[in-house]
């Protein structure tokens, strides 16, 4: 195949790259602003409102993003010295931890296969007297990006916070993927959320805003998230213009998500068949493949698709993530199939020459 009959590039890297819709720019523009520093913005109010009522918390905060929403929830629920425990493989513990710098406290990875936390070193742990510190909560991840979206059963968050609970440990889910994860199970984002008691919920990713996330919980630790997020400079000022396009999101987007996960299937099936790709099922919207039967590394292959416009993203020495997103349909997936094929026969043929 020639790369040159691939016209348009198929963005496959992130659902971080989708941009707003038609009517959140029209919501951005009618946005009722004020200063979230001083008297707060009304629709970041609103925002702040509907998510929590949305999610079956009591009260709400917007945060620039959804890292910096776990570290607020972090710092509000968390003693200095104490251990956050948190699933191996989970955002939080690979790529949040550094936030020990500003929170003081110790990271403890629990394994976390499949994205559901082993419940028996879970327990283990909270229950654990060995080096003088103490859990302080437990951090659980869904849909878990880096175990190729994966979605925990509601037994098993059931399992996980009542087990924190046992331990009198709060436990925060990191819903960057919420509203993917609850569709994956077949159930209201709200019911996830009553096995937490602090829930961040990222608006830039399948949902389309433009950036924003929401950290909801009870009154007294938000109250406490609301302070701190002023004490790291998380305040913004006329910050509803953003806003706006969240509640747009919320209130428009979460339907339509499970067309993301449609084409990731019609991916990966359309992946299946192509020798040496191992590909996870998925149950959202990402779809991770394992390359080390086809003779190129993820660098090697981002770099050939590059060149048949289609971008993903390496995920490890012989992994690539792909994920779906509102703009990528039908004719995206196939496009992005025969790129994947093309790359294929080249690693064989350079195989078969060797």
């Amino acid at each position: 195949m020639n790369p040159s009959t691939l016209t348009s590039t198929v963005d496959l890297r992130s659902d971080t790259v989708t941009l707003p819709t038609e009517a959140m720019y029209e919501s951005m523009r009618g946005a009722v602003l004020g200063d979230d520093g001083l008297d707060g913005d009304p629709t970041a109010a609103q925002l702040e409102r509907f998510t929590a009522g949305l999610l079956g918390k009591a009260a709400g905060m917007y945060a620039p993003s959804a890292t910096m929403a776990n570290l607020l929830s972090i710092l509000a629920q968390v003693d200095r010295a104490d251990t956050v425990l948190a699933g191996s493989g989970s955002h939080i513990y690979t790529a949040e931890r550094g936030a020990a710098t500003f929170t003081g406290t110790f990271y403890q990875p629990i394994p976390d296969p499949n994205g559901a936390m082993d419940l028996n070193v879970l327990k283990a742990t909270l229950s654990s007297t060995k080096g003088n510190l103490r859990p302080g909560l437990v951090c659980v991840e869904t849909s878990h990006n880096n175990e190729g979206g994966s979605v925990a059963s509601l037994d098993h968050m059931r399992q996980v916070y009542e087990a924190a609970h046992a331990a009198g440990v709060h436990v925060h889910l990191d819903g960057a993927r919420l509203f993917n994860a609850a569709l994956a199970l077949g159930v209201p984002a709200a019911e996830l959320c009553t096995y937490a008691d602090t829930v961040s919920v990222c608006l830039s990713k399948g949902l389309s805003a433009p950036m924003g996330a929401v950290l909801v919980g009870s009154k007294e630790v938000i109250l406490r998230a609301r302070w701190l997020r002023k004490l790291i400079g998380g305040a913004q000022r006329q910050v509803g213009i953003a806003a706006a396009a969240g509640v747009t999101a919320l209130t428009s987007m979460i339907d339509r998500l499970h067309e993301d996960h449609t084409q990731a299937k019609a991916l990966a099936e359309g992946l299946f068949a192509i020798e040496g790709l191992r590909i996870r099922h998925p149950q959202t919207n990402i779809v991770q493949l394992d390359l080390s039967g086809t003779g190129l590394n993820a660098k090697q292959w981002e770099a050939e698709l590059r060149v048949r416009n289609v971008l993903v993203r390496p995920w490890g020495p012989a992994l690539l993530r792909c994920v779906t997103h509102r703009h990528i349909n039908s004719a995206s997936v196939d496009s992005a199939v025969q790129a994947f094929r093309a790359v294929a026969a080249t690693a064989t043929a350079a195989k078969a020459e060797a």
